[in-house]
């Protein structure tokens, strides 16, 4: 007993950095895709890069990545974008759904597969967006936007998840590595 409280002690800031990079990450895609900044003149739609980022989490670090972790980004997404709050939060969630559910089968792609296995997602969490705003507004918005939109989030995928796994492998790994070293180290100084 006395051993798991001090570990629990050891491994807290350092667990919690690690666990709350995933969500900070997310977030700031969030913020730079809503920028006021559009380097095509506003003639594209900002990709949803965040959830690239969400996606990559879950298939990698699952625990990382909660589903309160998942709706907390896509509200973001929605506040900082100006749509109605709850459409992207629905969509990220589906998304989350999707991605949890087939988890061994989507991390093992690599490849276009794996870029496949996300724009599976992105058309999830699109198709749950466009509902839920038909459902609100009772009438449907164009369909174009929300395509062009789709197809441009997926062409960056490979970036996100280039940029995440850099994170996990450069970042996370290391405090987790060190983490569990620290805490075996200290158990067996408490207990000798």
């Amino acid at each position: 007993m006395a051993a798991r409280s001090v570990e629990v002690f050891l491994i807290g800031p350092a667990r919690l950095l690690a666990a709350l990079l995933p969500l900070t990450l997310s977030i700031a895609l969030v913020v730079l895709v809503n920028l006021p900044v559009s380097l095509t003149g506003r003639l594209l739609p900002a990709p949803v890069l965040a959830l690239g980022a969400v996606y990559y989490w879950i298939l990698v670090r699952p625990a990382l990545m909660p589903p309160a972790a998942v709706f907390s980004v896509g509200l973001s997404e929605d506040i900082l974008s100006g749509g109605p709050p709850g459409l992207w939060a629905a969509g990220f969630l589906a998304a989350y759904l999707l991605a949890d559910r087939q988890r061994e089968t989507l991390a093992g792609l690599s490849g276009i597969g794996a870029i496949l296995g996300f724009a599976g997602s992105m058309l999830v969490a699109a198709s749950t967006a466009y509902c839920l705003a038909w459902a609100v507004y009772w009438r449907s918005a164009p369909l174009a936007p929300l395509v062009l939109e789709t197809i441009i989030t997926v062409m960056f995928y490979p970036f996100v998840a280039l940029s995440m796994g850099w994170v996990q492998h450069h970042v996370i790994v290391p405090i987790r590595r060190h983490d569990e070293t620290g805490v075996r180290d200290a158990i067996v100084r408490r207990q000798g």
